[in-house]
């Protein structure tokens, strides 16, 4: 069966956006073959759209990692879905998904704003084993011990400080943390410079796919973590290793605002 497919990327963040035609996502095992960048399209994470089931939203989405495990939540993902059913800027929409709706916004200047979460940082809420919420935890992994703060942006994330990202050890630490026993259903694992309070570096090493270009959740972990310890401000510029997105919070009880690009690659079919 030939299936229509569009792909897309968020800084080079890249999806496969597939539209329902009333029959069930594909399997596991077709998606990793799909994911495969040599044999298949290649995509970090596989985005399938079905008819939302509220009124007034656009879609309701569904997000698989690369390695065919379900994700709860993606802020490219979900800005390059605001981007392909959008009609132009200016236009608001609504997007459903596991954890409720999001709204979105075509801006003025061709980029792509996402409503996100509202951050949660109870343990119980990540989920991150710990006895008690804390600013940060420390946690061992891989013969060391590192600060870790966590958050929960509708998906699991850990955030480390460190000096230099480009010397940063996200090709260990990230998947030791990654699977560590202290996050049941794993966990996003941000690595994060502050140059001032208004901009910072990161990578991230997803859940389920490693080490991406762009994290849209893990940027906006890394900035509400930031802005929770004193170190950022409720604007935060994010520079990852495929481009900037921006970080709007207004603090604790409010939604985060994620902003970028959101680029259509091309259109296809694939026989699946």
């Amino acid at each position: 069966m030939h299936i229509p497919f569009t792909k897309m990327h968020g800084l080079g963040n890249d999806f496969v956006v597939m539209r329902a035609g009333g029959d069930a996502p594909p399997p596991a095992e077709v998606i990793r073959a799909l994911a495969d960048r040599r044999t298949g399209i290649g995509f970090d994470q596989f985005l399938w759209l079905e008819k939302a089931h509220i009124a007034g939203a656009a879609a309701y989405y569904r997000i698989f990692n690369s390695d065919g495990s379900e994700a709860e939540q993606c802020g490219n993902g979900a800005r390059c879905i605001a981007r392909l059913l959008g009609s132009g800027p200016g236009q608001a929409l609504v997007l459903q998904h596991r954890g409720g709706s999001s709204r979105a916004r075509i801006e003025h200047n061709d980029l792509v704003s996402v409503e996100l979460a509202v951050p949660r940082f109870e343990p119980e809420r990540v989920p991150f084993v710990a006895e008690r919420e804390a600013p940060s935890y420390e946690v061992s992994v891989a013969g060391r011990t590192v600060e870790l703060r966590v958050v929960s942006l509708g998906n699991p994330h850990g955030v480390l400080r460190v000096d230099d990202v480009d010397t940063a050890p996200v090709d260990t630490l990230g998947p030791a943390l990654e699977r560590h026993e202290r996050f049941p259903n794993r966990a996003n694992i941000g690595f994060v410079q502050v140059l001032d309070p208004e901009h910072i570096r990161l990578r991230v090493y997803e859940r389920g796919v490693g080490e991406t270009r762009a994290c849209g959740t893990g940027a906006c972990a890394a900035a509400v973590t930031g802005q929770r310890a004193g170190w950022l401000t409720g604007r935060v510029h994010v520079a990852l290793p495929g481009g900037e997105l921006i970080v709007r919070w207004e603090g604790a009880g409010t939604p985060v605002w994620l902003t970028g690009e959101a680029i259509v690659v091309f259109e296809g079919t694939v026989d699946i």
